[in-house]
């Protein structure tokens, strides 16, 4: 992700949150970077207490979250930057799966690319069991938004759905038809952990309706 991020065509910052790890395990390279602050955390709290905790350190407009071993197309802040508007909260795009033999797969999420409403895209997930509406990861969003819209809940997995129907809920955005984001596919990864679909459904099910709950609450407040 580093790698990546050094390769960007606009000025970046990222806060790197550690969970529960030593400062002194991180690669030269990230360790000298003066664009990555490091959080440091005194004990492992999971993903999304980490990033919600990294959350409270940014300073710039605009955040994106992402995992330490996907990456980021080069134009990929670029682009989705471009696309803003002053009525936008955020833009987001395709994801790629980068599998271990250097070839991508397209991911195309359920939502259609074009300018949505907020609130529109929980609606192409339909149920919770079904395909999530939008690449949490793709989004590029206000900080304050993000801010605004939880951050990332407080699942033990599947935090950031909390986050990408909290933040789709509560301003308009746009779905750039461009892959943004290479979720990259290994063994090591948290998702191939041997007892980590026991817990997918449950968590699917509850930021299902948080997403549906923020909509229609704010569809009734429009309508009152």
């Amino acid at each position: 992700m580093h790698a990546s991020l050094t390769r960007q065509t606009v000025p970046w910052e990222a806060v790197l949150v550690l969970d529960g790890t030593e400062p002194d395990r991180l690669p030269p390279t990230i360790a000298a970077d003066r664009r990555v602050r490091v959080l440091a955390l005194p004990r492992p709290v999971g993903a999304a207490c980490a990033r919600n905790l990294g959350l409270s350190e940014v300073r710039t407009e605009f955040v994106n979250w992402a995992d330490d071993d996907d990456v980021f197309p080069d134009w990929s802040l670029g682009v989705r930057l471009d696309a803003f508007t002053e009525r936008l909260g955020w833009v987001a795009g395709y994801s790629e799966d980068l599998l271990p033999d250097g070839t991508t797969r397209l991911w195309e999420c359920p939502t259609p690319p074009g300018f949505h409403d907020a609130g529109d895209v929980v609606t192409y997930w339909p149920r919770p069991q079904d395909t999530i509406p939008i690449g949490p990861t793709t989004i590029l969003a206000r900080t304050r938004l993000m801010r605004a819209a939880g951050g990332m809940g407080g699942l033990v997995q599947g935090e950031d759905y909390m986050a990408a129907v909290g933040v789709t809920a509560l301003a308009p955005g746009v779905l750039l038809p461009l892959p943004v984001y290479k979720y990259r596919k290994h063994e090591g990864q948290m998702t191939r952990g041997a007892r980590y679909d026991e817990l997918e459904l449950a968590a699917r099910r509850h930021a299902h309706a948080f997403g549906h709950a923020l909509r229609n609450t704010f569809v009734t407040a429009r309508a009152a």
